[in-house]
């Protein structure tokens, strides 16, 4: 079930324009937040962990075949995939190490090793090393589970292509930030990266107003092929835990 949106929304938009005039730029081209907040937990770090590695199409696919060996109406419960033989997963299109990694949460859910009720009481790195110990759970899977799922305000995932891309590109930079740097940037968005980070990845989108190219000065092949990297960051985002 999806809800009609993140309730920082409007706050973060007023924060941001007054902290960061490129963001406020974006912003206008933009328009409002739509972040589309999805309450699903247990089907959504397994969705990530099939489309990982996998073109859009499919992995569709085979999540589409996963869902249908238990009915295909509702997504099967932990105990369903922990019962489920693994010649079944495979046929399905899983490999054997996603077919482990699906297992493996499972697992940490059925026993109450990961427990979704706890995360209300724990802070953003708390529920990113929670999350991590579940094998095929990374730390950029944990930041977009933080985002599109739980609604945290203030994640910013900075191994992220998308928003690497976008801040190079934005602000001009000779290079591709690093870690560091982009965190040294972000820190005047703070408490709402978060909405940064989506403005960032629908940039690739728009021409900003003043007529900046929403691609670095270079060739059109080399501006191109930036276009699309930095749109399969933002279709990588969208797809691992928002649908």
């Amino acid at each position: 079930m999806v809800n009609n949106g993140v309730s920082y929304a409007r706050e973060a938009v007023v924060h941001l324009r007054r902290a960061d005039p490129v963001l406020a730029r974006v912003i206008d081209a933009v328009g409002p937040i739509e972040i589309a907040l999805r309450r699903e937990r247990f089907q959504a770090l397994s969705r990530a962990i099939i489309f990982q590695q996998l073109a859009g199409a499919a992995a569709r696919t085979i999540y589409t075949r996963f869902v249908a060996l238990f009915g295909g109406r509702r997504f099967p419960t932990p105990r369903q995939v922990l019962d489920a033989p693994p010649e079944e997963l495979r046929r399905a299109g899983l490999s054997r190490q996603k077919s482990l990694y699906l297992k493996d949460l499972a697992a940490h859910v059925a026993s109450g090793a990961l427990n979704f009720q706890r995360f209300s009481r724990m802070d953003d790195e708390e529920i990113v090393a929670d999350l991590t110990r579940v094998h095929g759970v990374g730390r950029w899977t944990a930041e977009m589970f933080l985002m599109f799922n739980l609604g945290r305000p203030d994640v910013l995932p900075v191994d992220d292509l998308g928003v690497r891309n976008a801040v190079r590109r934005l602000y001009r930079m000779r290079k591709m930030p690093d870690a560091k740097r982009l965190r040294a940037l972000a820190g005047r968005w703070r408490p709402y990266r978060s909405a940064a980070c989506w403005y960032l990845w629908r940039s690739g989108e728009i021409v900003l107003p003043d007529g900046a190219p929403p691609s670095p000065r270079g060739s059109p092949r080399r501006a191109q092929a930036e276009r699309r990297a930095a749109a399969r960051g933002r279709v990588v985002a969208s797809e691992c835990v928002v649908e």
